[in-house]
Order: C-alpha cells, then sequence, then structure tokens
C-alpha cells in the first residue's frame, strides 16, 4: 500500500513540476517585460491615462451623478455648472453621467473589435506564411480584396446590413482591420518556419500545429500585442465615427452616440460646445494613451530603438 502511495505522489510530481516550471518562467517574464516597460516615461503616462478610463467604466455606478437617460436634471441646453459640471443636452440630461457610461461602451467596442481583428488576422497570417503555396495565394488573394476596398463605405454597408448593436459594431470593425494584421504576421511566419528550431522540431516528428503553437506563435507574440493595442485606437474612432452617422446602438451610452445625438438635436447650431467638445476630448486621450503605450511596446519589441 506504502508503494502504491509513493509511486503515486511521484506521478504527481512528475506531472505538476513542468507546471510550476511554466508559472515560474511566466512569472519572469512578466517581471523582465514590467522592468523594461517602466523605462518608458511615455509608455508610463499612457498606461496611467488608460487606466484612469478603465477605472471610469468599471466605476461607472459609483461615480455617475445622475442616471445617463434622466430627463430634466437641469435646463435644456445648459452650460457647465456646479450642479452639472460638464452642461446638459436638449433633453436636461446630465452630459458628465452620459460620459461616465459612455465610456463603458467606447472600451468595449475598442476591446472587442481589435481582439477580434488580432484573432483573425493572426489565424489567416499564421495559416498563410507556414503553409504557403495554394493556401498562401487564396487567403493573401482576399487580404488584398479587403485592404484595397474603401473602408468606410464597407464599414457603413454591412453596419446597415447587421444593424444597430454594439456587437454588430465590434464585428463590422473586426471584418475590416484584420488584413493589415495577417500581412504582419504571415512575414514573420515567412522567415520564422526556415529557421533551426522549426527544422528541429520538424525532424522530431512535431505536427503542423504543434509548430504553429508552441515554436511560431511564442516568437510573433511581441508583435501582436503591440500591433493589438495600436489597433483598438482605430477600432475606437470606428467605433465613435460609425455612431455618429446613426449606425450605433441607440439603447447604449458611447462617446459616438452622444456626438450623434448633439447633431441630431441641434447641438452644433446651438453652440453647445460642451456637449460636442467633450467625448472628442475622451476619445483622442484614450487614442494617445493607446498610442503612447504601443511606442512603449515597439521600444521592448526592438532593441535598437532602446538604445536611442
Amino acid at each position: 500500500m506504502n508503494l502504491v502511495s509513493t509511486q503515486l505522489k511521484k506521478a504527481e510530481s512528475i506531472e505538476i513540476s513542468p507546471f510550476k516550471e511554466k508559472l515560474h518562467l511566466l512569472g519572469r517574464s512578466i517581471k523582465e517585460f514590467w522592468k523594461l516597460y517602466r523605462r518608458s516615461k511615455i509608455g508610463l503616462i499612457g498606461l496611467g491615462m488608460l487606466l484612469f478610463f478603465v477605472a471610469v467604466a468599471l466605476t461607472a455606478p459609483l461615480i455617475s451623478p445622475y442616471d445617463p437617460w434622466q430627463r430634466k436634471t437641469g435646463e435644456p441646453f445648459s452650460g457647465p455648472s456646479k450642479e452639472h459640471p460638464l452642461g446638459t443636452d436638449d433633453m436636461g440630461r446630465d452630459i458628465l453621467s452620459q460620459i461616465i457610461w459612455g465610456t463603458r461602451i467606447s472600451l468595449l467596442v475598442g476591446f472587442i473589435a481589435s481582439l477580434s481583428a488580432t484573432l483573425i488576422g493572426v489565424t489567416v497570417g499564421m495559416i498563410s506564411g507556414y503553409f504557403g503555396g495554394t493556401i498562401d495565394n487564396i487567403l493573401m488573394g482576399l487580404t488584398d480584396i479587403i485592404l484595397i476596398l474603401p473602408t468606410i463605405p464597407l464599414m457603413i454597408v454591412i453596419a446597415a446590413y447587421l444593424g444597430q448593436s454594439i456587437w454588430n459594431l465590434a464585428l463590422v470593425i473586426a471584418i475590416v482591420s484584420w488584413p493589415s494584421t495577417a500581412r504582419i504576421v504571415r512575414s514573420q511566419t515567412l522567415s520564422l518556419k526556415e529557421e533551426a528550431f522549426v527544422e528541429a522540431a520538424r525532424s522530431i516528428g512535431a505536427g503542423h500545429i504543434r509548430i504553429i503553437v508552441s515554436h511560431i506563435l511564442p516568437n510573433v507574440l511581441p508583435i501582436i500585442l503591440a500591433n493589438t493595442v495600436l489597433r483598438m485606437v482605430g477600432a475606437i474612432i470606428s467605433e465613435a465615427g460609425l455612431s455618429f452617422l446613426g449606425l450605433g446602438d441607440p439603447t447604449h451610452q458611447s462617446w459616438g452616440m452622444i456626438l450623434y445625438y448633439a447633431q441630431v438635436a441641434g447641438g452644433f447650431i446651438r453652440g453647445a460646445w460642451w456637449w460636442i467638445v467633450t467625448p472628442g476630448v475622451c476619445i483622442t486621450l484614450v487614442g494617445v494613451s493607446l498610442t503612447f503605450i504601443g511606442y512603449a511596446l515597439d521600444e521592448i519589441i526592438n532593441p535598437r530603438l532602446r538604445q536611442r
């Protein structure tokens, strides 16, 4: 009985130790990454700005002074005041509350759209670059078709067809955003698949999926991460643009929908600058923060940039 229990413990230790080793390597990689990242002042500023907006989105029910849909909280088209720091809209709704709740939707759509575009682009790029031949021609032909199509009209047509929903917005943005990621990943995969470590893995019988996931993907991951962060900037701007054109979700507040309502209700004509400028400033600040983070990631990926 003791012999059996001893063998079971040995088997468990053999199974657990590789897992612990992977966790240790992951933790060490994260520490090394943070050590390099915090050297970039621009990167820290961008991270701080982004975390501020994330905190606003997460605590919206707690910090919002009013319900964003509540009417007559003040006089219509009222400018900034003590009761309404960012003024009110045409129905007397509080703009600050709309901005706070709109942060959730704008960041959510941007994150989902950029992540979806990255997943599609990485999958297409790796399959195309690794297998080559006919598969590469077909996938890159499809990629080129989407790249040459005008982005804004294509998004408008697809969004109008799918209907007004934040999930449809994210899907539309992802559909037109993945080709550039696919191109980048394909070029990296083409060079990596000829490396010695890939040939060694292939010689010992590793399958295609194992080689792609275990050997090629980890080496492309830093570039994918930087590209995803920058892709999120375009996704947030695209959401705002589509919502401004009336293709957003009218049941959810977002920065783009705030601009849409300002346009429809005559905010531009009435000179209600607080209703127009504030969401534009928020979009700009989030875009700047993500650009700063992307620049810091570029410095980590490219050692020559760190030496400047």
